[in-house]
């Protein structure tokens, strides 16, 4: 067994977990990765009822328990989390536009919702709280990733003294997830076009949903409280992976590739051209490692452990000006993610 799956085991074998949002694209992930490391138990929370069925025939276990609920419910949190030794946040309302629409639902979900989880894991003494956050709460300009922001500083600002290690994982869009571009883009394939594509000049930071879990469960073995994990990720143009898909699809659901154009709809409500994981100001409180930066909270408490301290100026981390991956790199990584 390497190093890294040692370690993994050593931080989940024997313990009780609680995985909110667990019916979701990473949540369920998170469940299916941390069932090689003999947890005792796996509790899901979602409140999605369809969404538990589907997750006991897809990941059929004796260890795990299916808990219908909602993290705007206290009482349901507080039942939830008894006997829990960590917990991975995975609960959000995710998608720009609808929250756009629905703020005050944002609010209620990812702050609300939140805060609730937080005070739940402090008064049931939760060894480790790792939430999953995203690039969107980096200078938002729209009401999910305000709300994600403050979900993020509710997390990572502790007060007082408390048992619970508290930290957060920040990664942009995972590549076939419920709801994200890929499998929107493959449906308007099927039915000869067109691919509608908000911008031409649109760029997101990508990984696979296995990557992106398994470097959130590293985080939770070597997090120290506080820290927020940041995946590093590679960046594409929208439009060329648009292009891919168009080449690659279309002939096996018998089109003609050149018979499928590409729509620019315009940029929606709320949505930001490029994607940015760490701002100018953060780059001077992180630390970087193989596969993620660690950013600690220096801004907010100044007294920090000298080990934290970083190391190594680092630009702005945007989607725009990292290096974007070619078509031919983006074709290479959907084939070896069975997308294409």
């Amino acid at each position: 067994m390497k190093k890294d799956e040692q370690t993994l085991k050593k931080t989940f074998q024997g313990k009780e977990i609680l995985v909110t949002g667990g019916c979701g694209s990473i949540g369920s992930e998170i469940v299916r990765q941390l069932l090689k490391y003999k947890p005792k138990r796996i509790k899901i929370l979602d409140n999605n009822e369809s969404g538990h069925f589907n997750l006991r025939q897809k990941i059929p276990s004796s260890i795990t328990r299916h808990l219908v609920g909602d993290i705007r419910d206290r009482d349901r949190i507080k039942k939830a989390m008894k006997g829990v030794d960590i917990v991975f946040h995975a609960a959000a309302l995710k998608h720009v536009p609808i929250c756009e629409y629905n703020p005050f639902e944002a609010v209620s979900t990812n702050v609300i919702g939140t805060q609730n989880m937080v005070d739940m894991a402090r008064e049931e003494g939760v060894d480790k709280f790792l939430a999953i956050s995203t690039d969107k709460a980096v200078n938002p300009i729209n009401t999910m990733g305000a709300t994600k922001l403050l979900s993020e500083k509710l997390v990572t600002i502790t007060y007082g003294e408390y048992k619970t290690k508290f930290s957060c994982v920040r990664f942009g869009n995972v590549l076939n997830s419920n709801g994200s571009v890929i499998p929107i883009f493959r449906d308007q394939i099927a039915k000869g076009g067109p691919v509608s594509i908000t911008s031409e000049d649109m760029t997101r930071f990508f990984m696979s949903i296995d990557e992106a879990v398994n470097l959130v469960l590293k985080s939770v073995s070597i997090m120290k409280g506080q820290e927020i994990f940041i995946l590093k990720m590679n960046s594409l143009k929208i439009s060329d992976l648009a292009e891919v898909m168009i080449e690659e699809l279309a002939p096996k659901l018998n089109f003609n590739p050149k018979n499928i154009k590409i729509d620019y709809i315009g940029v929606r409500p709320g949505e930001k051209i490029s994607e940015c994981l760490i701002t100018k100001e953060e780059t001077a409180h992180i630390k970087e490692l193989k596969d993620m930066f660690i950013l600690f909270p220096s801004i907010i408490t100044p007294t920090f452990s000298s080990e934290y301290k970083a190391t190594k100026e680092y630009s702005k981390y945007d989607s725009a000006t990292v290096k974007l991956l070619t078509k031919t790199e983006i074709k290479s990584k959907l084939k070896k993610y069975n997308i294409l």
